[in-house]
Formats: C-alpha cells, structure tokens, sequence
C-alpha cells in the first residue's frame, strides 16, 4: 500500500482532498484540529480520559521544569520508560485529586490564594522596589508557559483545593505511643535460632546428566538457549545543537531584545540590615506574644537613647542564632529573600534609621538600615554574551519547528536513504550495531528509546529496510533510523550451547537433590530431636541478620513459636536448603530513649503514610481509575 501511495502522490492527495474537505465543513478546522491531536486515551479517572498526547505534554513539561531548575542536568536521564510513566501516574493522581474536590466541595478564598501567590519565589522576585507586583513581567512570564493570570490562579486554588483532599487523613493520623513501642519491638524481635545448610554446591559432583537427558532438557526449555534478534541500523539525529550549529545572530535583532527587555535585565536593588530578633511562635497564646512584645518595646527604647548600642544589645538579646553574633548583622539581600512584613520595613528604612518593633511569624524584630546597594545597570556589550544565547536560543526553537517539519517529510518520502534528509539539514548519519527491541544497558539516546526501538523493529522497517518515521525522543529532539542488517532470533545449535545445557541442567538437579536431602533431615529430627547434629546457636533478628539470606529470616521470625523448638524448612531456590531450629524468643534490647522517640516518629510516619495510600487506594476505586498502559 505505502508503496501505491509513494508511485501515485498527486492522485492520493486529490482523493485525501475530497475526503477531508467535507469534515472541515461540517465540523470546522478547529474541530478537525482537536479529533487529529486527542490521541489514544491512556487513563481513565471517573469517565474522564487522559489522552496520549496529554500525557506527551506533561512529560514535556516536566522535563522543562527539572531543566530550569538544575541546568546543569543531562535530561536524558528522564527519557527513561519508568520516567514517563511516573509522569503519567502523577498526572493520573493530579486529575483523581481534582475530582475528589470537586465531589467534597473543597476550594480555596481569596485569601489563601494571595498567601500562597506570596510564598512563590518566582512571583516575588518580579517585585518592584516598593513592593508591588510588576504586573506586565508577571503577565510575560504567564504568557511565555501559554496561561492568563486567570489561569494560572484558577490553577492555583485547584491545586489548593486538591491538597486538601489528603491533608484531612494526613493530618489527622494519630499513633499512639504505646502501640508504637509494641509494634516495632515485636519487628525487631530477636530468635535464637540453629541453623543446618544443605547447599547445592555440595551436590554436584553427585549429578552427573547423561546426553540423552542433555537433549530431552534443551528442548523442553528451547528459549533459554536462543539467540535475541539483532539489527544493524544508520540513523540521524535532530535537535537544538544541530539547529543551532553555524546560526549568527544580527546585531540588530541583539540590540532589539536588549532594549525590550531592559527591565528584567537590570539587576535588583540590595539592602542590608541589621536586627534583634525576639523569638514568638505564633500559636501561642496572646498574653505571651504581648510580653515579648513589651520586652522588645524596652529595647527599643534604649536603642533610640543610645544608637550606638545597637550591635551590643543585639549581641546580648537577640535569639536570631545566625546573626546574634554579629551585632545582629544580615548582610546584604534582595527583594523576595526575607518574609514580606520585614522585606516592606527594610526597604521602606533609611540608610541609618532604625524601625518601630516589627511582627513577623517568628516574633518581633527591631530592624536597623545599615547600608544601600544600587544596582548597576550593565550596558549592551556587557550583556552581549548573554543575550546572543537567549537569543539563539529563542531562534533555534522557531528554526527548529520548520526544521522538524522538513524532518518528518523527507524521511518518508524518500523512505529508502536517511542521506537527503542528513545533507539538507546538515546532520550526521551514525551506525550502530547489534541493537535488540530492549534497550541495553550501555545505550545511549536515540538509542535507548522505547518508541525508536519498536520503529526499528517493525515490520516494515525490518522486512523492506524503510526508514522509520521521526520519532520524538525529547523535548525538541526528533530521530529516524533505517536497518542495514537484520538477524533474526533463532534458537542455537545444541552443540554449540552444550555445556550451557549441561551448567543449567546440574544446577537444578543439584538444588533439587539439596531440597530432598533437606526436606528428609527435617522429618527425622522433628520426630528425633537427639539425632540433629547443628552448628552453633546464633541470635538473629531483623536488624541483625548474622549474613543470613532474608528468606531464612522472614521464616524463623514467623514460625510457630507456641511450642518450643519449633523446626522450619526454608527452600533457598539455586543455592539449595535449610533447616531451621527455633530455640528460644529473645525480647529486643531496651532501646536508649532518643533512639525510643526517634523510631515512634518514624511509626507515626509509616502508619500516617499507610493511611494515606489507603485511603488514596479508596478513592482510585470510587472514582474508577483505569491506567491503560502497562507499567514497565
């Protein structure tokens, strides 16, 4: 068919025109536009669908998001399968928690709303020196993400409003002390146990397979003896470096950006201050905020007899432990570092003045402007090297859309050679060998990519040596790849996997002898304790496992202990046998008291997290939550 299409283009188009031009009149672009991108559903939350292409978005832009905040980290780390996947069981969780507000009835006033507004620190560095909100950064930044300030407030007060969907059982979580020392001292419960090892090892040379059982085993388990498929491939890359390699940016569009952007280059005024803190909590009760109130007042009166006192009553009084002994020394800082009662003081002081007792929600300061930074602002060639990369940067990602497209094309139209789409765009065609349907270990991208990798292994790629479609890797990263060589799996001459058969049959036949030798020991000593001939007593517990395997010690901690000795068989897969004889339960060392308190808060916190997930696990169920794709 694909190659129909390729011998007869204008035909096909002419009947693609006549099909697709009724839709347009009937439903209109817009609603062609949203059928062509709603893309499978991969999820499912109370009816509502999570398409593909949602999900694409939102990997995207959590990509984006790590980006920007640690630029130094290679983002391929999250083009992993377990990575999208994570996205797509946050988005999942997102939109569960969206619906289970909107089913409680929980929202947000407008009032919560601007304190959580206040408490971004992105918002509060587009603060102006007087403390208002430079409304056209605050929209640019919005519009440069696709939202309104309507929008985004609307965001805010869903994501507030599903927050407290599971703050009502989180916070609500209560385990009580004694419960916790019960529970954890019966997890770390000690046995004194003996234990006999039947080792599989010890078997071998008692296993001795003839060949006629070598083959009756190589074809009962034909495909642990088979060769994976494997295909040589070619393939080209396209991303920002390529777009970017050998683009020169004008001077006038340099100067253009520099002018429009002048106030968010510039550099932020600094301040700094020194102050004596007297320490509140908030919560308590009013008469005991007044006193320290009262107390800070009498300090302020002395400041004012005796400015110069400042930096010693500082030293003597204050409770800041990172300043107090520097007279009360802050340095220097910018808007949006301090809480916004004390950021408002500072920058409203003088330099020298000294402020009235501030409140805040750590207690109440006395506050004193020791000295003012202005800020320089730095000419057009000062900045240059920096502006030419966002520039560049913001040129690539125009260039890279046209490049794309232009991409996308050429590797299928001309389906045979990656080597038009490679010369137009000045790309690289790269070889590799040996890649298999799973990503190996040592790969690298494109080539760890699921998506890539299925592409390659298709039917049309592998059978008619085709190049795959453009498959995006990452955010602005597209690749094709085309077969040179394709070996397919095959199950191995039994001759050339002999001694593999041989390895692999003696193993188990060793184990299996371990397990009857032991399985037999047990009976016999069960019913004949005087006959066991053990090693050593060892005390074991969780926390101490004397270097036994985990299963062993899951075991002995379980058995009956009703009846003492109590016997127990542990089956120990490959490495063969165990027997375990329980003498004795050994009640857990007292633990010191900090280590008491310490482990009743990590319980309180298991048991608030057990909760937690519970209760998310009821609501997955309520709101029929369905995730389509499989998890890897």
């Amino acid at each position: 068919m694909f190659d129909f299409v390729r011998r007869h283009t204008r035909i096909m188009q002419f009947l693609l025109f006549l099909l697709i031009f009724p839709s347009f009149v009937l439903f209109g672009i817009d609603g062609y536009n949203r059928f062509r991108e709603k893309g499978e559903a991969v999820a499912q939350v109370n009816g509502q669908e999570i398409t593909q292409s949602e999900w694409d978005n939102a990997h995207r832009a959590q990509v984006e998001r790590m980006r920007a905040s640690m630029p130094g980290v290679d983002v391929k780390l999250f083009d992993t399968p377990q990575a999208k996947f994570s996205t797509l069981e946050r988005l999942v969780r997102d939109r569960l928690l969206q619906v289970a507000a909107q089913e409680l009835r929980l929202g947000s006033s407008d009032q919560r709303l601007a304190i959580e507004l206040q408490q971004n620190p992105t918002i509060a560095a587009l603060r102006r020196a007087d403390g208002s909100l430079d409304m056209d950064r605050y929209k640019q930044l919005l519009g440069s993400q696709g939202m309104t300030p309507e929008t985004f407030e609307n965001q805010v007060r869903a994501d507030l409003a599903a927050r407290q969907v599971m703050a009502g059982v989180g916070m609500t979580s209560f385990a009580p002390a004694a419960l916790a020392d019960v529970t954890v001292n019966a997890f770390y419960e000690q046995r004194q146990v003996q234990v006999a090892r039947f080792a599989a090892a010890d078997f071998v040379s008692k296993v001795n397979p003839s060949d006629e059982e070598l083959q009756t085993y190589y074809k009962a388990h034909a495909e642990l003896f088979q060769s994976p498929e494997r295909a040589d491939v070619e393939y080209v890359m396209l991303d920002l470096a390529s777009v970017q390699k050998g683009m020169v940016v004008p001077e006038a569009e340099l100067k253009t950006y520099f002018e429009q952007n002048q106030s968010r280059l510039a550099a932020m005024e600094e301040r700094r201050v020194s102050h004596i803190l007297l320490a509140a909590d908030k919560s308590a009760p009013a008469a005991e905020r007044d006193k320290v109130r009262n107390k800070a007042q009498e300090l302020l009166a002395v400041i004012q007899q005796s400015p110069d006192k400042f930096a010693e009553l500082a030293r003597k009084n204050s409770q800041d432990p990172g300043s107090a002994a520097k007279g009360g020394d802050l340095d220097f800082f910018a808007r949006g570092a301090m809480v916004k009662a004390f950021e408002d003081v500072a920058f409203a002081l003088k330099k020298g003045e000294t402020s009235a007792v501030v409140e805040t929600e750590f207690g109440f300061h006395i506050i004193r402007l020791t000295d003012i930074k202005q800020p320089k602002t730095k000419s057009f060639d000062e900045q240059r090297a920096g502006l030419e990369f966002e520039v560049r940067r913001q040129l690539a990602q125009r260039k890279f859309a046209e490049a794309a497209e232009q991409f996308t094309n050429m590797v299928y139209e001309q389906s045979d050679s990656l080597k038009p789409a490679a010369d137009r765009l000045k790309l690289e065609v790269i070889t590799a060998k040996g890649l298999a349907r799973e990503p190996l270990a040592t790969a690298t991208a494109p080539l760890n990519n699921p998506k890539l990798l299925a592409a390659v292994f298709s039917n049309d790629s592998v059978e008619k040596k085709r190049n795959t479609e453009a498959v995006e890797i990452g955010p602005n990263q597209l690749a094709a790849a085309r077969v040179t060589q394709y070996n397919p799996a095959r199950t191995l001459p039994f001759d050339d996997v002999k001694a593999r058969v041989r390895q692999q049959l003696v193993a188990e036949q060793s184990a299996q002898r371990a397990r009857q030798e032991g399985a037999a020991k047990l009976a016999e000593w069960k019913t004949n304790a005087d006959a066991a001939k053990l090693p050593a007593a060892l005390l074991i517990s969780r926390e101490q496992t004397q270097q036994q395997p985990s299963v062993l010690i899951e075991a002995a901690l379980r058995a009956d202990v009703q009846k003492l000795p109590a016997w127990v068989g542990v089956d120990l897969g490959t490495s063969g046998y165990a027997v375990v004889k329980v003498e004795k339960i050994v009640p857990r060392d007292t633990a010191a008291a900090q280590n008491r308190d310490r482990e009743r808060a990590q319980y309180a916190q298991w048991w608030a997290s057990a909760e937690g997930l519970a209760y998310y696990g009821m609501l997955k169920e309520k709101f029929k939550v369905e995730i389509k794709t499989p998890r890897l």
